[in-house]
């Protein structure tokens, strides 16, 4: 990065979506976004521009970036309403220590005593409001809007959230920057041990797999009746019946997901389909390196990185053309209505008679999307919208 002259940056970070045992979704952003800032400014001549405070309601865990003269992290107390208690009072008690709070979560603290720059993961809970519990959709809207509008800029993880933030908080297009969400390199698999959990769970046979979440806005109703119709033709055709995929849903039990429970369990294919709940990292990487496609027909994403997961073994994904994840899946998507039960059974099929010739041709598309997203580009972006935001502060400050 480009050498530039101020004083040290005192930069406040919240770390706390980070900090958790089991990261997903906005967990997995944060964490890597902060492991990336920590990188650049440790590899750059930065380390002397920066001090870095995490702040954290509970001790830092082992992987998060460790202690170093420019990166130090604080617990405050206490713990219950952090964000919008022990967050502010600290910030207020502590103003003259910070030139800068930043958030790589979805919250930021009703009081900033110092110039804030916030994110946006989605805005499902506007677009789609009955699908969530009132309890969280009060406090999304609330702690949303607040961080919004009193942020100095945004970081948004898809062009679409930026469209989002703008539409509906008003907000001017240079004032939301767009940080894309990225995955590392392609992890190595033990084939033995990928063998062995696969078999265990009974699939050692072809399968479709959805990777995330069950809650509603996933649609995985409209999934599983696709899938039903998916079955009814393939057993119709004998030259496909050998090809039929098992359908598996692998993720946690999530909010509002009784109608997807009670869809899966009387399904009359229920013996085609499996409920694997959570799944660790590696369990994931062996399911994705042995489906025959992923399937991401969610109803509104404000990305969807199991998109580039998929990517990274070559694995077809079926998405909704929809939201953000035409600028997750590229030109390697295979496209679907998700509103339509009938397009998204025609898009299963679509990836489950993919010839040999099509799934390589596919396959170089996906290496080629990959190479646009790193979470290096994106923790650059976010540092330089951190800089930008604090030498404007510089100009205004009547000092």
């Amino acid at each position: 990065m480009k050498q530039v002259f101020y004083p040290k940056l005192r930069l406040a970070i919240d770390g706390n979506e980070a900090n958790v045992l089991s990261r997903v979704g906005s967990n997995v952003y944060a964490y890597q976004i902060l492991n990336s800032l920590y990188k650049l400014i440790h590899k750059s001549d930065l380390s002397l521009r920066f001090q870095v405070t995490v702040l954290l309601a509970a001790e830092p865990i082992k992987d998060m970036p460790k202690v170093s003269s420019f990166w130090r992290y604080r617990v405050i107390k206490p713990r219950p309403f952090w964000t919008q208690l022990a967050l502010p009072y600290h910030l207020l008690t502590h103003k003259d220590r910070y030139d800068l709070f930043y958030t790589p979560g979805h919250y930021a603290p009703g009081i900033c005593p110092v110039p804030l720059v916030s994110s946006v993961m989605d805005l499902a809970f506007l677009r789609y409001p009955k699908q969530f519990k009132q309890s969280d959709l009060v406090k999304l809207k609330l702690w949303t809007a607040q961080a919004v509008k009193k942020a100095k800029k945004v970081i948004a993880i898809s062009q679409f959230s930026k469209l989002e933030v703008m539409r509906f908080y008003k907000r001017k297009r240079q004032d939301v920057v767009v940080a894309y969400p990225a995955v590392g390199k392609r992890p190595k698999l033990s084939s033995s041990k990928r063998e062995a959990y696969l078999k265990k769970h009974g699939l050692d046979r072809p399968y479709l797999l959805y990777l995330g979440t069950l809650q509603p806005r996933k649609n995985l109703v409209y999934l599983i009746k696709a899938y039903e119709k998916l079955v009814r033709k393939v057993i119709k055709e004998p030259r496909l019946k050998k090809r039929l995929p098992l359908l598996v849903l692998a993720g946690k039990v999530g909010w509002l997901a009784d109608e997807i429970i009670r869809t899966y369990n009387s399904s009359p294919f229920r013996s085609k389909t499996k409920l694997l709940g959570f799944v660790s990292e590696e369990e994931k990487n062996y399911l994705l390196s042995q489906a025959v496609a992923s399937v991401q027909v969610g109803l509104y994403e404000g990305f969807g990185i199991p998109v580039l997961e998929a990517y990274q073994f070559g694995t077809p994904v079926v998405a909704s053309r929809t939201s953000s994840l035409p600028e997750a899946a590229g030109k390697a998507g295979i496209y679907v209505d998700p509103t339509s039960v009938q397009d998204i059974a025609e898009g299963l099929m679509t990836a489950v008679t993919l010839t040999t010739r099509q799934r390589q041709a596919l396959k170089r598309l996906m290496r080629a999307h990959l190479e646009k997203f790193s979470w290096d580009k994106s923790a650059q972006m976010v540092l330089k919208t951190l800089v930008k935001v604090y030498k404007s502060s510089l100009l205004s400050s009547p000092d």
